[in-house]
């Protein structure tokens, strides 16, 4: 009976270790859809998502609302701190009548829908060039946009938008840290070739990985890696990933954890 009652082996990622770097309160669908493939998931989140140094600037953008004509968002907690900040003003969704909202990404967009917001625009490619490309047909030439994000991330979306005209105001909504915890499970699982897949989500999740090992990050990159399978979310977070010295395995055509999620199923049952 054992072809019948032994189910679990036949699934897909059976016996594969795949160490999840994405931050914890973010993890827990791609951990569970891992899981349920038969992956033994090692948690290990590298970045952790938190308020900004000071709320000041997105507040004052939030009071002066009236004066911005466009709503660019770049990720879900960019969309929740806003929306959080938006009530503690005593506002709500009601207060953003007139005014487009742009999402990169259907996450992104779906956190406006469970609000009964539609937004506007939603590039076909989730990286901020795509916006700006899709942004041509709106002629943004002193169009006034805010773009609440993470702190630290990427200028090539609002010095595009410049560039074109636009008037752009960024606030953070929030940032990432690097999380304190142990890392010599981990790092004798690396030392062991006990692992055979890790997973990127973004670019921090990338350099916070690195940064976690210390004195040990130069025999990560330059052996312990060697022996261990990349997966990057897209071309971004990959190409991070090469500047460290990884060699990327997969990267899924659309930049989406269920996406990611396929690729990694399809990869180990070819």
């Amino acid at each position: 009976m054992r072809n019948e009652l032994n189910w679990f082996e036949t699934k897909p990622l059976f016996g594969k270790r795949i160490v999840v770097t994405r931050a914890r309160e973010q993890a827990s669908g791609f951990l569970q859809a891992l899981t349920s493939l038969g992956a033994e998931c090692i948690q290990f989140p590298t970045i952790e998502i938190v308020a900004p140094d000071t709320w000041e600037p997105l507040d004052t953008a939030i009071s002066n609302l009236e004066s911005y004509q466009w709503l660019l968002f770049t990720s879900v907690n960019g969309v929740k701190y806003f929306v959080e900040r938006l009530h503690h003003a005593g506002k709500d969704v009601r207060d953003l009548k007139g005014l487009k909202i742009g999402a990169i990404g259907p996450k992104t967009a779906q956190q406006w829908h469970q609000w009964g917001i539609a937004p506007d625009l939603v590039p076909n490619e989730y990286r901020g060039e795509a916006v700006v490309e899709a942004f041509k047909k709106w002629d943004p030439q002193g169009v006034r946009i805010l773009i609440p994000r993470a702190a630290k991330a990427r200028e090539i979306l609002p010095d595009q938008l410049r560039k074109m005209g636009a008037q752009v105001d960024v606030v953070d909504a929030y940032k990432t840290v690097s999380p304190t915890h142990d890392t010599a499970g981990v790092q004798e699982m690396f030392q062991n070739s006990a692992i055979d897949m890790v997973t990127f989500t973004s670019s921090s999740t990338v350099t916070n990985f690195v940064g976690m090992f210390g004195s040990e990050k130069q025999q990560l990159t330059d052996e312990w890696m060697k022996r261990v399978k990349v997966a990057c979310i897209g071309p971004i977070t990959a190409d991070t990933a090469r500047k460290h010295g990884f060699s990327v395995d997969l990267m899924p055509a659309d930049y989406t954890i269920e996406a990611l999620t396929r690729a990694i199923t399809d990869f180990f049952g070819d």
